[in-house]
């Protein structure tokens, strides 16, 4: 058995104002015009999927451009959430419950790993998991499975003995998708958009999650 988590947005308080405060920042410095609407029309993707597709809608075609602007980016996140992010309530309570339970924890994320390895870094959560899966490893980005059945496979756990933890509809798919439980944590925005539905548990806070409720979900 296994549980699987996000990171930005469940774990972490990065996401999305960091990443968007980011954006911003980083297109004005090079005097691009990114818009909210056209992050809006992003939202989901990979970092290197977003200024790709900026590469595409502004008609630079201009790979490198793209790519130093995602780097940029990162650089940018990195530095805003380790002065303004912080550990969701609930988070460490429930990931100390697991390693007492012996249950294995993963992540599975749509970052790329230098994000993830400094922001759990700098949080003190990396020790907590026997495997982290990025973006980096995977061809395509969540709503597909991949990184969610690239991390089950990583933890020698069959991907219905994992329930998986999620904030966004995106990553409620992927991990549905790869047959695992799934307990979504929506931001308060977001928390009834009937896609959620789909989930086999909905919380307003990790907090109130229990280990009766694990066992529960993998009972079914």
């Amino acid at each position: 058995m296994a549980a699987i988590f996000d990171m930005d947005g469940l774990l972490l308080d990065t996401d999305p104002l960091i990443w968007l405060e980011s954006m911003h920042q980083v297109a004005s410095d090079r005097q691009v015009e990114v818009t909210t609407d056209l992050l809006q029309h992003t939202k989901g993707l990979r970092i290197y999927e977003v200024t790709g597709f900026w590469n595409d809608h502004f008609g630079w075609n201009d790979a490198d451009k793209a790519r130093q602007m995602a780097e940029d980016i990162l650089d940018t996140v990195i530095s805003l959430a380790h002065q303004k992010g912080k550990v969701l309530p609930g988070v460490i309570d429930l990931l100390e419950q697991f390693k007492t339970e012996k249950i294995a924890i993963g992540l599975a994320t749509s970052s790329p790993r230098r994000l993830v390895d400094s922001l759990l870094d700098v949080f003190g959560l990396k020790h907590y998991f026997d495997c982290i899966s990025t973006a980096d490893n995977c061809g395509m980005g969540k709503p597909h499975p991949e990184v969610y059945l690239n991390c089950a496979a990583a933890m020698s756990v069959l991907p219905w003995r994992c329930v998986a933890f999620e904030d966004s509809v995106n990553g409620m798919v992927a991990a549905k998708a790869a047959r695992m439980q799934v307990v979504v944590v929506p931001e308060a925005a977001h928390d009834k958009d009937p896609r959620f539905g789909l989930a086999d548990m909905s919380l307003e806070s990790l907090e109130s999650f229990t280990l009766e409720d694990y066992y529960r979900l993998l009972a079914i």
